[in-house]
């Protein structure tokens, strides 16, 4: 039997994305973001609330990273969630992370996030929801700690963590448990 729990944001995992953008001062502001993702081959879309200080940063520079962070950089990841931008001026610099500029968009790149989305913004469409920002994928930096012996990005290699909306977890992803579009095959047969 199942119980009902009301209309409530329950889908796991949820992504840790990690948005990266320049303050008007040229100072890096990073945010953790958990509602958005891939949209299209090439796009992004990114939900979120009109009074972030990023969404200033993407209104004016029109551009931003977007990077998968690790488990070990999960103590500053989560930081990056907690404080705002607008109350903490010095946010990025008291996590100890390092950034350099993207050589395609007016956006910083974590040093040490191992894969990183350089992306334009597109599109700003205010909803009745909340703002919605599409970005474009100009290109997709990883470091070489993540690629495997055909320089692909290998997920077991990146220690990705995923977060539980309900319990406000954070749980480590990476073990193959099956085959994309292969796995269900045998069931194609009967």
């Amino acid at each position: 039997m199942k119980k009902s729990l009301g209309t409530q944001p329950y889908l796991f995992p949820m992504p840790t994305y990690m948005i990266g953008t320049y303050n008007e001062d040229g100072s890096v502001d990073v945010m953790m973001m958990a509602w958005g993702g891939i949209c299209a081959e090439d796009m992004v879309a990114l939900n979120l609330e009109a009074e972030h200080k990023t969404v200033a940063n993407l209104e004016t520079r029109k551009a931003f990273t977007l990077a998968i962070p690790g488990t070990d950089t999960l103590k500053e990841s989560d930081f990056f969630g907690i404080a705002s931008a607008n109350k903490v001026a010095d946010k990025f610099a008291r996590s100890g992370l390092h950034a350099e500029k993207s050589e395609r968009v007016d956006a910083p790149v974590i040093a040490e996030y191992p894969v990183t989305l350089e992306c334009e913004v597109t599109e700003m469409q205010e909803q009745p929801y909340g703002l919605r920002v599409l970005g474009r994928i100009v290109n997709v930096l990883a470091d070489e700690r993540v690629l495997d012996e055909k320089g692909k990005i290998d997920v077991t290699r990146l220690h990705a963590f995923a977060f539980d909306q309900v319990r406000h977890g954070y749980y480590a992803i990476g073990e193959k448990v099956g085959q994309a579009w292969n796995s269900g095959a045998v069931l194609m047969k009967q």
